[in-house]
């Protein structure tokens, strides 16, 4: 069944209201839920044969009161889809109990394949012929009041990745935020975190937010879209009549694979889930001069530079004996990378190999990896400063690293915070650990 957000309680400290400012909304309990669930088979649910259900399936099996009769607005690209395979856009499209009026696309667009930071225009779908509204077009960054008048709900099925720096979460909040200013119920369908339940790396500073990361949240923060939601507007002001459909029979200790959920690529840089592990320590060098292998078969599994001695920087890190990942000395060439970096040059660098994901914490592997980087690179390196500091969070971690501090002193300090945060989510987790 769809779950319901707690009473709201704590704020952002001072360190926040700016944000805070920006994320003022009311709202209430979500849909009620008397009505009687449809029958299954009728609407085609994939629930029987499958083992996990993302929220989409779910609301159609016994949920589908927050939409029957409504007009609907959705948040969504192509991971917005049933455990068949069938598109969120399609299922709410076809019901005849439901009116799709307006989609909404996130960063990287309708079809997930734009890329980063690419300004995305208001469109027609060509499948539905429905409207088409861009969530990400400079200035744009949520619904208008317009956007929303015409809605009776509106609806995010996206699939998260796990790590701070992925935007799309942040459009799910400031849609929140826009919702709930215009009194329009806010439906999240959730979907399993891909990289599952651990809290690893920094807290950020919130002087430091920015759209790559908005809230005191951990690099790896362990929650799904909705349980994110529902600290958003537990904990950081973003008032919303909220409702989360949840995943059902997911355990958060199980691995993507074991769901037997289709994956579809939620940005193009994103192709699998090892991308997605490493994500949350190697999109730290996105700040730095280094590839992170966009361009290549393994984006975010591997980092270099036309000057690294990758062999010297491999060893130096397998000597760090850093639990459940291996360091393998490669080289590879970018080949029309959407960040610029070394296109069509042979680079040499490290490949990062998870050899135990339980054990495994990207976060202390990037800074370990930058650290002795940093080190090797000389008069090389460079910082794109502003960019690196709004993906770490803090200036800490760069001033650190220049400043020859060791791997274990720079991550030390994020110890208690994240304490903190695990304890400040607990209230909000649907799912048992």
């Amino acid at each position: 069944m769809a779950s319901q957000q707690p009473p709201q309680s704590r704020r952002i400290g001072a360190g926040g209201l700016a944000i805070a400012a920006l994320l003022l909304a009311c709202g209430g309990p979500g849909g009620s839920a008397q009505d009687p669930p449809p029958d299954p088979a009728a609407d085609g649910v994939a629930d029987a044969a499958a083992d996990v259900l993302p929220g989409v399936d779910v609301l159609f099996r016994d949920s589908l009161h927050l939409v029957r009769g409504r007009r609907v607005g959705l948040i969504t690209n192509p991971t917005g889809m049933d455990a068949r395979g069938r598109s969120t856009i399609d299922r709410l499209h076809d019901h005849p109990e439901v009116e799709l009026v307006t989609l909404f696309a996130p960063e990287h667009g309708l079809r997930a394949a734009e890329g980063e930071g690419q300004h995305i225009e208001d469109s027609v779908d060509p499948a539905t012929g429905l409207p088409v509204v861009s969530l990400y077009t400079g200035s744009k960054r949520a619904p208008s009041p317009d956007d929303l008048a015409a809605l009776d709900v509106l609806i995010f099925d996206m699939q998260d990745v796990g790590s701070r720096y992925y935007t799309y979460v942040y459009t799910m909040a400031l849609a929140m935020e826009a919702a709930g200013v215009a009194g329009v119920p806010f439906v999240v369908l959730d979907r399993p975190n891909p990289i599952g339940d651990p809290v690893q790396g920094n807290v950020l500073d919130t002087a430091f937010s920015t759209f790559v990361g908005l809230y005191p949240v951990p690099m790896r923060h362990g929650l799904t879209a909705g349980e994110l939601a529902r600290l958003y507007r537990g904990e950081f002001g973003v008032e919303a009549d909220l409702t989360v459909v949840p995943v059902s029979g997911w355990d958060p200790a199980r691995l993507f694979d074991a769901t037997e959920l289709p994956w579809v690529a939620p940005s193009p840089n994103m192709p699998d889930v090892t991308s997605a592990l490493h994500y949350p320590g190697t999109c730290l060098f996105e700040g730095t001069n280094l590839s992170v292998g966009r361009g290549t078969e393994r984006p975010f599994q591997q980092v270099g530079a036309p000057w690294l001695d990758g062999e010297a920087l491999a060893a130096r890190l397998e000597a760090h004996g850093l639990p459940g990942v291996r360091f393998e000395a490669v080289t590879f060439t970018p080949e029309a990378p959407t960040d610029g970096k070394w296109a069509g040059e042979r680079v040499s660098g490290v490949r990062f190999v998870a050899t135990d994901p339980t054990a495994y914490d990207p976060t202390r592997a990037a800074v370990a990896t930058l650290v002795e980087a940093h080190a090797l690179a000389g008069e090389e390196w460079a910082w794109n400063v502003a960019h690196f500091d709004r993906l770490a969070g803090t200036d800490a971690l760069r001033v650190g690293i220049e400043a020859g501090a060791a791997p274990s002193d720079l991550t030390a300090p994020w110890v208690p915070a994240r304490a903190a945060f695990q304890a400040r989510a607990a209230p909000y987790r649907l799912y048992a650990r």
